[in-house]
């Protein structure tokens, strides 16, 4: 038998450690290889992830279980160079088994195809809905002098930031991928910096928030934040991105009941000091969100 595999090897016949077939035969084809990752516990690790392996076009399908800390990876040809790159994130990534993929495996990511195909779709309506609310925030805060709303419009950019990465990695190569998520994480994190510089300002010289405004946008927010749930409601037990996106949007929910709130106390105790902190704390949730989006590495 010749030496040289012509890219037909079998995981086993590469050297690529594998489990193997139950008959001890294999055939080229579909592979199903299984990730330990001890590192990956929450979202941001597995956006890493999908970041990283987006451009293996022998991937088929990934599969996350961020409680097992596991990952199935359905891919063609050889798992050597899916482990470098893995191993090479930093997250501990070490390959259990490989191993013929079963027709139940295939089906599965077929129907995994067809999800994502959906959730795109989704993802660009919720893009559209963050990035409006995001402009209108953003200036009816500064009119009405709320640090809370200013705060709160960096909090729809920081989820817009998120959903339009998601979209722009689709057929787009690790490094513009990175770099793109980089940008994104410098600007979220300029601009969660000004928010928490000004209401520092705004504590020592004061301002004069206008609650009726505060209220009315913030409710405004808290509707499209409402419709935003009900768009990915039945995406929320998918893949991780999507559970993550369920989560932003319930904690935007809670935000916008909060700058209700501050609005109601504003306006009770003529003091600025709730609009203050509300936006300290929305501020801080954006600056951390910015420090996570930079850790991505490719």
């Amino acid at each position: 038998m010749s030496g040289a595999c012509n890219g037909q090897c079998s995981p086993e016949e590469s050297g690529t450690d594998t489990t193997a077939h139950p008959h001890g035969s294999v055939s080229s084809g579909d592979w199903l290889s299984v990730y330990s990752v001890p590192k990956m516990d929450c979202p941001s690790e597995e956006r890493m992830i999908r970041m990283a392996l987006g451009g293996f076009d022998t991937i088929k399908a990934l599969s996350f279980d961020l409680s097992g800390r596991t990952l199935e990876v359905l891919h063609n040809g050889e798992a050597g160079p899916i482990t470098n790159k893995l191993a090479s994130l930093g997250l501990g990534a070490s390959l259990s088994e490989t191993r013929e993929a079963d027709p139940e495996a295939r089906k599965a990511a077929e129907s995994s195809a067809t999800g994502q195909a959906e959730e795109s779709g989704t993802l660009w309506i919720l893009l559209a809905i963050n990035g409006l609310m995001f402009l209108i925030e953003m200036t009816m805060g500064l009119i009405a002098q709320s640090a809370g709303l200013i705060a709160d419009s960096l909090d729809m950019f920081a989820d817009a930031a998120v959903y339009g990465l998601a979209l722009y990695a689709v057929g787009h190569g690790v490094k513009m991928q990175v770099r793109a998520a980089h940008v994104a994480g410098v600007l979220q994190l300029i601009l969660a910096l000004g928010v928490l510089v000004e209401v520092g300002r705004r504590f020592l010289f004061g301002s004069e928030p206008q609650s009726l405004m505060m209220m009315a946008i913030a409710l405004l927010a808290l509707i499209a934040n409402t419709a935003c749930l009900l768009l990915i409601y039945r995406h929320r037990e998918g893949g991780a991105h999507m559970k993550a996106s369920w989560i932003f949007s319930a904690n935007d929910v809670v935000i916008n009941l909060g700058v209700i709130l501050a609005g109601a106390l504003v306006a009770w105790t003529g003091s600025n000091y709730p609009d203050l902190v509300i936006g300290a704390i929305v501020g801080g949730i954006v600056l951390n969100g910015a420090r996570r989006i930079l850790a991505l590495k490719g």
